[in-house]
């Protein structure tokens, strides 16, 4: 008819697009939540394994230790390979190994057996997290990276606080071994479930449209590059290595609150089983608020502040700074339930630092943000992995002085907030 643009002229925006992004998004936030729910297990069931298999706080304290030091030790070759061959065969391997293992676990007999599982299902689930951030970065225009990053980190910490509750729940019909065979077959379930719908390039899923397929085209990664790693570049940048060291102090902390606060709250604040099981979850849900908090505070403040560099760093001295802070006030409260409330507003600060972590290895790694983010993943976990077993000999060390580990703890996160003012959050480390 006069008077009417031709279809093929009239103008489109990012509203018309598909929305397989979205079902990413849930991938890597469920993805977060299980791999979360798997590593926090052992924790909860800590009491009855010490006790079939007659381990020392030592012992116990190492058997937590292993998944770090493998899973962090893994941690860059498996983010090379997600650069190198794609994130829908990395992430398959990945999840369908460290299920087996997760079953593995109920089979253990002795305290070499176990260490060996551990140290096994830590190698595992490498790579999990540099390929979601490789997912991420290429199925999601910059704007919703971080909003994003927020959701998957919050499914994370929500995993874990969800663990206490769910195994008590799940102690009225299984055992411990059988526990961890049940999460295992969940986790193989989703491998499958992924390996069938994902792929690497966006324009090749039949659920994107040619509009979507253009957003993403204008700011992601839609192919692997196969060219040779400038590992000296990587090697001899300040802002990957600040980076990396921050994201230690982040796991040095936080890893109290998968291994040994359940324990904590038994011995020291006089916590039964079903109530010790609810205090242990809200750290870890307080977390996961402090993560979709910090995605949707990182883009109002780089609005406001006219700089994500400014608004990223701020953000840092924040997290770690608040989280520092409330925990050394914590030491000092009697009450069990105030003291775990502060306890909780100071895992809530320190997540802060997770939804600008990852978009900050995204800036930085560009085409290479597996391996950067594997780097930046690899030194987070060996402070988790370090963390427990610490734990354990300041403890053995100090007649059980609990203080001494949380004053520790404050003081890495404080070195944690010192980093960010050697990193350029936004600058890819090869410029």
């Amino acid at each position: 008819m006069p008077g009417l643009t031709p279809p093929e002229q009239i103008p489109t925006t990012a509203s018309t697009a598909s929305h397989a992004r979205r079902r990413v998004v849930m991938f890597g936030a469920s993805l977060a939540f299980l791999s979360f729910l798997d590593r926090a297990a052992i924790s909860q069931m800590a009491p009855a394994i010490s006790k079939e298999l007659r381990l020392s706080s030592v012992q116990m304290g190492l058997v937590f230790s292993a998944f770090g030091f493998t899973y962090a030790a893994c941690e860059i070759p498996s983010g090379w390979l997600c650069d190198r061959f794609g994130a829908r065969s990395l992430l398959t391997r990945v999840v369908v190994l460290w299920s087996i293992l997760t079953a593995a676990t109920g089979f253990a007999w002795n305290f070499p057996s176990l260490l060996i599982t551990r140290l096994l299902f830590g190698a595992g689930e490498s790579g999990c997290f540099p390929g979601l951030a490789r997912v991420f970065r290429t199925w999601l225009p910059r704007e919703e990276r971080s909003s994003a990053e927020g959701v998957k980190a919050a499914c994370a910490r929500w995993g874990a606080a969800i663990t206490p509750a769910l195994i008590v729940t799940l102690y009225g019909h299984f055992t411990w071994r059988q526990i961890f065979v049940l999460f295992g077959v969940g986790g193989v379930l989703w491998g499958v479930l992924f390996h069938r719908w994902y792929r690497d390039n966006p324009r090749e899923h039949p659920s994107v449209n040619g509009e979507e397929g253009r957003l993403l085209e204008k700011a992601s990664l839609l192919a692997s590059d196969h060219s040779a790693m400038p590992w000296k570049a990587l090697i001899g940048s300040r802002s990957v290595w600040a980076l990396g060291v921050q994201w230690f102090c982040h796991y040095y902390g936080f890893y109290f609150y998968i291994t040994w606060l359940p324990i904590y709250l038994y011995q020291v604040r006089g916590l039964d089983l079903r109530h010790g099981a609810l205090a242990a979850g809200m750290p870890l849900f307080s977390a996961g608020l402090g993560s979709l908090f910090a995605g949707w505070a990182l883009n109002a403040l780089t609005r406001r502040l006219g700089s994500t560099s400014r608004a990223r760093k701020l953000l840092g001295y924040l997290a770690y700074g608040g989280a520092a802070a409330l925990l050394l006030l914590f030491t000092s409260i009697a009450n069990p339930t105030v003291a775990v409330i502060v306890m909780s507003l100071s895992s809530f600060a320190a997540e802060f630092s997770g939804p600008i972590s990852w978009t900050s290895a995204m800036d930085i790694g560009g085409e290479r943000v597996g391996t950067v983010s594997g780097f930046m993943n690899m030194l987070g976990h060996f402070g988790g992995a370090v963390a427990p077993a610490v734990t354990g000999f300041l403890l053995a060390m100090s007649g059980n002085a609990w203080n001494v580990a949380f004053y520790c703890s404050a003081a890495i996160y404080a070195v944690g907030g010192v980093c960010w003012m050697f990193i350029d959050p936004v600058k890819p480390f090869k410029a």
